[in-house]
């Protein structure tokens, strides 16, 4: 963060002389805060620069400054005692701020001196709150002049259980507002104890802030469980978490509340509170965002339903192991490391927005898929009409729902109204080039009409009032100066003023002139005509041609600085004062002038807001449409089937974000997962991770095994299920144990797509027993130097079917540039285990009847454990998940097999290793 924000000596403002003394034992008495301990910083507005204290003063030298040295200590004690503190200037504090509520997830807090006080401030007052999920008090401030990538979505979850403990239902109600846009939406439905579905609802929003009920005080209750397995999930998605009273998520006034925000054209009738799902968790949503107290808010809104159902179910790890958007939320795009960042070819704020989240809610609908991918067939086909459209015309359109909420929160300018006529000047070339798209298949014709044509016709065709409005009421001539004005023949009143500015500045001109004649001094080149921020309208003479004002008395001297000595006259005094106010009066009446051309063009923000959302979907197709193009190996169109009616068979796939990096060839390989054939398949030599992951106080078996639990409950014949290594962190015998039950348990009960890598080689029997598991490897070339008894290998990163017939790990290791005298040592203990395994086959630990036994009781285990909770039918990826829950889940099952497991010794064993 620091690199963007310059030197240190941006942290040099004087705060000793601009803070009072008493401000220590002022900041001492407010609550204890800070960026650490609960995800807060208070900045303190000095009027000239801000200032941040105690831990916040830390938090900001170490990542903002990168340095303790601009640390200042208020008050007595110095470094010993004193208060930390650290200075800001306003340009610097709104980019920290921006940073803190987007990439760093933090609330912020601005405080302004208390009225009253003199310029040393002592007491100060709470002027503004902000939250990664509620930007609504700072927008203005931070975001005026910055496009905001990623939407701040807020969300209200209530939950309520019902049934008996061996039937209990949970029932989730959320609400959620996107304030960047007016859209509240609510959602209900039944999750699991795993609150699998909340996350995928988490992920398909992005989810930058969740309001949930405060806990009992015994901390023990049922709901209290409950709502700690909750905030895992939200924390693991990196959800910033609010609690607030129960008595909030009340339906109290719910019905009128909705009705004063929503349009009349809402998608969700409002006519009771049954009508809309949720009506509790809105309550709270509305309470805390204080919709209902800002007018402006009032028919703004838009209500939707949510339908979890109508696109594929992701959880936090999924995204993370995907890497679908950038790690750090709200952060800069990385264009390799992220999916997001490689198609982010988007020309507009609102068409990254839509794209991420596009990424987020992939479709399930075969129609919608087949759509998208023809739109971008056609600008791929098309070249030329792609280029047209990115250069010249969406490259220009401005962020026209952040310019709507200007309009309706009435602090809109002239500059506004001036840039959406620049749009609708626009709107005729962009529809004349998208009806000249040339198409190589016919059928695409009707879909750019209906998608893209038709739509911007009828915005266009509402829009041409708004530019007859614009010409007649601004002076266009000025927009070359970048100045924003009313035209003086607009209003009779106006033109009255115009007119008696221009005889002024005639009068002007023609003093200057006579004085000028007067003195005998060339105009401007020694006579200079100036408007003084001091002195108003006067003349302006260097020190060594002022002389010739000593022995004329009609000139009357004003000051000397270094630029000169300043003078007027009677003339130009009255002139002066005359022109001044002139404009005061021009511009108090074209102020009201310039609030009713605001209010006019307010009037346009609903076909503006519509307008929006074609322009960021036309944007994002064109963006698949270069990046497929522009790829080093250009994409191709997949055909897309039915759900369920179609094997997954992909030809030479490579890795999108990998193969673009530099210095990297990428190995593309088939994958073919036929159902009935090669559904489940274990792969030998291969990681398929990118990274490990561990609970926190939770061994790495452990960890695996709750995440498994979750994919055996959870997991349907529709899902693709990826693990990797199981089995690492226990004994060679219980992990093979463990995943040979696991792998026999989703090749024959679940039969989903599965890639199990593995690095048994005993796990490849499985395909003896189940005919559709197939094994693959990944293939390494062996070669032999002729001039050492050492083998060459080399990674070849290329899978292929059948079973590795030996082990790499010692020449990777090699690779790795391990000490060599490591590698020699490992190499000679494999061999002596090689050859002592030649004559003497090793003992185990248990006999194999009774670990044939043990396994039995495991699978037994598994699938009481996955039947304990009904599969829902989403799909679930390994993912971190609430110990206390799963080994609330593991003692019920294990208490039922009790009896079973005692007369075992190798289970006995398995679960002491846990």
């Amino acid at each position: 963060m620091s690199l963007m924000y310059g030197k240190e000596k941006d942290a040099d403002h004087d705060l000793a002389h601009a803070s009072d003394p008493g401000f220590v034992s002022f900041f001492s008495k407010l609550p204890k805060k800070s960026p650490v301990e609960d995800g807060t910083i208070r900045l303190f507005d000095r009027s000239d620069f801000y200032s941040v204290h105690g831990p916040d003063a830390h938090y900001v030298a170490t990542h903002v400054f990168r340095t303790n040295s601009v640390l200042k200590y208020l008050g007595a004690g110095g470094k010993a005692g004193g208060l930390p503190s650290v200075t800001l200037s306003h340009t610097l504090g709104h980019q920290f701020l921006r940073e803190a509520l987007t990439a760093k997830q933090l609330r912020v807090e601005i405080w302004v001196p208390a009225p009253g006080q003199g310029k040393k401030a002592a007491k100060f007052v709470l002027q503004k709150e902000a939250s990664p999920g509620n930007l609504q008090a700072v927008e203005d401030l931070l975001f005026a002049n910055s496009d905001v990538l990623s939407a701040p979505i807020v969300v209200s979850i209530k939950i309520a259980s019902s049934g008996s403990d061996k039937a209990k239902t949970k029932s989730v109600s959320v609400a959620y507002a996107d304030t960047s846009v007016r859209e509240l939406g609510v959602a209900e439905f039944i999750d699991n104890d795993l609150f699998s579905n909340t996350e995928s609802l988490i992920i398909q929003l992005s989810v930058k802030e969740a309001i949930i009920p405060t806990g009992t005080v015994s901390g023990a209750t049922d709901r209290d469980i409950e709502l700690n397995k909750l905030k895992a999930v939200l924390e693991r998605s990196n959800v910033v978490i609010t609690e607030r009273k129960p008595s909030e998520f009340t339906p109290k006034n719910i019905e009128d509340d909705v009705r004063k925000l929503t349009r009349p054209d809402g998608e969700v009738e409002t006519s009771g509170v049954n009508s809309f799902p949720a009506p509790a968790a809105l309550a709270a949503l509305i309470n805390y965002l204080a919709l209902v107290s800002d007018p402006a808010n009032f028919g703004a809104y838009t209500l939707r339903v949510h339908d979890l159902a109508q696109y594929m179910r992701l959880d936090a790890s999924a995204v993370r192991a995907l890497g679908l958007v950038s790690v750090d939320a709200g952060g800069t795009l990385n264009k390799t490391a992220t999916l997001l960042g490689l198609l982010n070819k988007c020309k507009t704020a609102q068409g990254t927005r839509l794209l991420s989240t596009w990424l987020k809610q992939p479709l399930v609908n075969l129609h919608e898929i087949r759509k998208r991918q023809d739109l971008v067939e056609t600008f791929v086909d098309d070249s030329s009409t792609r280029r047209i459209l990115q250069d010249d015309y969406l490259k220009l359109m401005p962020d026209l729902h952040r310019i709507s909420k200007r309009f309706k929160k009435g602090v809109a300018s002239l500059e506004d109204v001036v840039r959406v006529y620049q749009v609708v000047l626009k709107m005729p070339g962009l529809i004349e080039i998208l009806e000249g798209v040339e198409y190589e298949h016919e059928v695409h014709r009707a879909l750019v009409k209906g998608v893209y044509l038709e739509p911007f016709r009828m915005h266009s065709d509402k829009l041409s009032k708004y530019s007859e409005m614009v010409e007649a009421t601004l002076d266009l001539d000025s927009l070359e100066t970048h100045t924003y004005t009313i035209k003086p023949e607009y209003d009779e009143g106006l033109q009255v003023l115009a007119t008696k500015l221009m005889e002024v500045r005639d009068g002007l001109d023609a003093e200057h002139r006579a004085t000028g004649r007067d003195l005998g001094l060339e105009l401007n080149k020694k006579l200079h005509l100036e408007n003084s921020a001091t002195y108003g309208y006067c003349f302006r003479l260097t020190k060594n041609d002022a002389k010739v004002l000593s022995k004329n008395k009609k000139y009357i001297e004003l000051g000397t600085t270094k630029s000169g000595v300043y003078f007027t006259t009677k003339t130009l005094k009255s002139l002066a004062t005359e022109y001044h106010e002139t404009t005061e009066n021009y511009q108090r009446t074209q102020s009201a002038l310039v609030r009713e051309v605001v209010s006019i063009a307010s009037t346009y923000t609903p076909v503006l807001e519509s307008l929006d959302h074609v322009l960021a979907h036309l944007d994002v197709i064109v963006s698949f449409a270069h990046v497929s193009v522009n790829a080093p190996e250009t994409y191709v169109k997949p055909t897309v089937l039915e759900k369920g009616e179609s094997s997954l068979i992909l030809k030479d796939a490579r890795h999108p974000c990998l193969e673009v990096q530099d210095e990297i060839s990428f190995i593309p390989n088939d994958v073919e997962m036929v159902k009935g054939e090669g559904e489940f398949q274990i792969i030998m030599l291969c990681r398929v991770g990118a990274g490990d992951s561990q609970l926190k106080g939770v061994s790495t078996f452990m960890a695996e095994m709750l995440e498994t639990a979750s994919i055996l409950r959870s997991a349907t014949k529709d899902s693709l299920i990826i693990i990797d290594e199981l089995g690492r962190g226990t004994s060679t015998y219980d992990g093979f144990g463990l995943a040979w039950a696991i792998s026999e348990y989703i090749a024959s009960e679940i039969r989903a797509f599965c890639l199990f890598a593995t690095h048994f080689h005993e796990l490849t029997a499985l395909d003896q027993e189940i005919p559709h598991v197939k094994n693959l490897h990944v293939v390494a070339h062996v070669g032999q130097d002729n001039n050492s008894q050492e083998r060459d290998i080399t990674l070849l990163y290329k899978v292929q079917p059948g079973v590795s017939d030996q082990s790499f790990g010692i020449h990777v290791a090699r690779l790795a540039n391990f000490p060599e005298n490591v590698v020699k040592l490992a190499k000679r203990k494999a061999e002596e285990l090689e050859d002592f395994a030649v004559g003497q086959e090793a003992q185990p630990e248990h006999s194999d009847q009774v670990m044939e036994e043990g396994i039995c009781i495991v699978e037994d285990l598994l699938r009481k454990w996955s039947q304990s909770t009904e599969a829902d039918g989403e799909d679930v990826v390994m993912e971190d998940v609430s110990p206390g829950a799963q080994l609330e889940e593991l003692r019920r099952c294990v208490e039922i097999f009790q009896p079973r497991i005692e007369q075992n010794a190798w289970v006995q064993s398995l679960i002491t290793s846990l």
